[in-house]
């Protein structure tokens, strides 16, 4: 139910169903970001059998990042989105490798691409989506970035309790940031807030 003032403003009483599924599907999406992030990073770490299953599923999660703005930007933009995605997650692997050997020539190389390739990803959220501020999303990805390479040393040395409490700050930072999106494209998009709930 909405009302019109005279000046033409709509109110509404509670949260559409347009804002409550974009929130949900975007949290719903970080989630599965973060936890099949850590799956595959422990698959790696201990050659398990289930690597390739499980690297797949991670991948399955660029598209559904690039689907979830298809509705507001197109095609294309959602086609770039899946792209620095996955980049994010190849580079991510080539860290985790690179760790696991004890190649730290090569880890600090490939740590400085993977901040570059964050700094695209901010990059391009913002030149889409105006609400999205390059300082502050580049500082939450930074330090998204520094925890999931705790929660892999972490990994790497078996302190499997540290890990876990690392990925709980992991899970509340892509929360976060699956919010912030999420509030940005509403305000981009304000006519999400008055499609009203059956």
């Amino acid at each position: 139910m909405y009302y019109v003032y005279p000046t033409g403003i709509y109110y509404t009483p509670c949260i559409s169903r347009a804002e409550l599924e974009l929130r949900n599907t975007v949290r719903v999406i970080w989630e599965q970001h973060v936890y099949w992030t850590r799956m595959f990073i422990t698959s790696l770490i201990n050659d398990s059998p289930d690597l390739d299953a499980v690297w797949a599923r991670l991948l399955r999660n660029t598209i559904d990042m690039g689907n979830a703005l298809r509705p507001f930007y197109g095609e294309q933009i959602g086609d770039q989105t899946t792209a620095l995605i996955k980049d994010h997650l190849v580079i991510a692997g080539d860290l985790v490798k690179a760790a696991k050997a004890g190649d730290m020539q090569s880890f600090e190389s490939i740590d400085k691409k993977w901040h570059a390739n964050a700094d695209d990803i901010v990059t391009f959220l913002s030149s889409i989506n105006p609400y999205i501020s390059q300082q502050d999303t580049r500082e939450s990805y930074y330090e998204y970035l520094d925890l999931t390479k705790k929660e892999m040393l972490f990994l790497l040395q078996k302190d499997y309790p540290s890990s876990i409490n690392t990925f709980d700050e992991i899970e509340r930072q892509g929360l976060e940031m699956a919010d912030g999106i999420s509030s940005a494209i509403i305000k981009q998009f304000p006519q999400i807030q008055y499609q009203m709930l059956n």
